[in-house]
């Protein structure tokens, strides 16, 4: 059997794909906490013919399923975390929570999980019909994504550091194959105990912790002068200290997300952040805690794979749309509280990718992206961060983009929930699944692309050695949204 027979399995488990797809969905399962969703991948991966294994990385939510027989051997990784506060009705143009404060796949990712598991089943598919071909392909079910870095602690321990290389994608607006690093970040709690008093009566005795998050988020402020452009560093009050304005607040606590291009430079900057909140404390007569909740490292691009995979994409295409498609998306983008200007997330990217788009738009109208963009191999760290870093610290990886939204539809949005449960997804999926696959064939049939592709992997280390940056001893945290 070869590469374009294999393949056609995906075609052929559809209704399947389809189905794991619309139910990791509807569970809507924030991080670490996607129990069902890990079931039905588990469920469809076992009556595939993998051997399953849950509870990898001493985390409940993640798991294996491994096919084959020695090298290579090649990871799929896949993705099944919701974000908090996205509910909405899937496949609906206007702003309608499913169910209200509840979370949503904001980000795609109950795609994203089932296109892994499509390239998995073609790569089964050959090497079962190629029984003496050596190869062994392992879906890697990655949770936490979300505010969690679950593939930072599965890093952590050691669940990648046997592959030959990695392979993923992710959910977007374009079709293109994503190149550059993107930003390392930290994320830490600081807690904040001071002494409740009356607040008119005995002012003078009490000692207010919301002072110091208030006193440390000043502090930050002027900071942001002073670090690199590139650096970026966010905050949300978790607990400002209760309802009662007349109470001097004993106890308040706020979330901080430290990001930069690299992982010595977040060290660099964490430094810094938690001095402004020990200097916040000693004004207030506080004292501070803090509590490490996760980190991840920046993506290590590699361009042997992201040509491979650039290859496929173009030999399978891109989804094509109907007539009713694409009136959806042109409703879905009449909705966008950023206005129908909005830039596509790649056209951020680079300026040809950017000229690309506009040129596409300006000929066929703006609703959805049915084409491919230009193979562009940049070093740029993207504003955002993703712990698919961490495993391109490990191996080879490299990663695509397929269109499973509307043309603009801006990321973490109730816009991308909507998209992501009707049929332009579902075509997302399969084309994505496709691309993953035969590249994973690829691979196997050809050991030299692996050599080569580990050669760059290894320049572009220059002697580094991987270092998770979540210490010993963090056990990840669920996040638990409103329900």
């Amino acid at each position: 059997m070869n590469k374009a027979e294999a393949i056609r399995v995906i075609d052929e488990k559809q209704a399947l794909l389809d189905d794991v797809n619309d139910s990791i969905w509807e569970y809507a399962e924030t991080a670490f906490q996607e129990f069902k969703s890990m079931d039905k991948l588990c469920e469809a991966l076992e009556q595939e013919g993998f051997k399953v294994e849950k509870g990898v990385g001493d985390i409940p939510t993640a798991f294996t399923g491994t096919y084959g027989h020695g090298k290579p051997v090649i990871g799929l990784l896949g993705e099944f975390d919701a974000l908090s506060g996205l509910s909405q009705v899937g496949g609906c143009p206007e702003k309608k929570a499913l169910v209200p404060g509840a979370a949503g796949h904001g980000c795609g990712h109950n795609c994203l999980g089932t296109a892994s598991l499509a390239a998995a089943i073609a790569v089964k598919n050959y090497l079962e019909h190629n029984l003496q071909v050596s190869g062994t392909v392992i879906y890697f079910g990655c949770p936490g994504e979300e505010g969690g870095s679950g593939k930072a602690f599965m890093a952590r321990e050691g669940v990648f550091k046997d592959l030959d290389a990695a392979i993923t994608w992710h959910p977007s607006s374009t079709n293109n194959v994503t190149s550059g690093s993107s930003l390392a970040n930290y994320q830490v709690k600081y807690r904040f105990y001071g002494t409740s008093a009356h607040a008119a009566g005995d002012p003078h005795l009490g000692r207010s912790a919301l002072d110091a998050v208030e006193l440390m988020n000043v502090g930050v402020q002027f900071l942001r002068e002073h670090m690199i452009d590139e650096a970026r560093v966010h905050y949300a009050i978790l607990d400002a200290g209760g309802y009662s304005p007349n109470v001097v607040q004993p106890y308040a606590e706020v979330l901080y997300l430290i990001r930069s291009p690299k992982n010595s430079q977040v060290e660099e900057l964490y430094q810094r952040v938690n001095k402004i909140a020990q200097g916040a404390a000693l004004m207030t007569e506080t004292r501070m805690e803090m509590e490490f909740i996760k980190g991840c490292s920046n993506t290590i691009p590699n361009n042997v794979l992201e040509a491979q995979l650039y290859e496929n994409f173009k030999e399978i295409g891109v989804p094509k749309y109907t007539p009713e498609e694409h009136e959806f998306a042109r409703q879905i983008i009449a909705h966008y509280e950023a206005g129908p200007n909005a830039m596509d997330g790649a056209a951020g990217t680079t300026k040809a990718w950017g000229k690309e788009l506009a040129e596409y738009q300006a000929e066929h109208g703006v609703s959805l992206n049915d084409f491919l963009l230009s193979l562009q191999s940049y070093d740029k760290a993207s504003a955002g961060s993703t712990d698919v870093g961490d495993v391109s610290w490990n191996c080879p990886t490299a990663q695509i983009h397929v269109v499973t939204t509307a043309a603009k539809t801006p990321g973490h949005s109730w816009q991308f929930t909507s998209c992501n449960r009707t049929s332009i997804a579902h075509k997302g999926v399969n084309c994505a699944g496709k691309v993953m696959g035969a590249t994973v064939i690829d691979l196997i049939e050809n050991p030299e692309i692996i050599k080569k592709a580990n050669e760059e992997f290894l320049e572009r280390l220059g002697g580094e050695t991987y270092k998770c940056p979540i210490p010993a001893g963090i056990k990840p945290q669920a996040i638990n949204p409103k329900k």
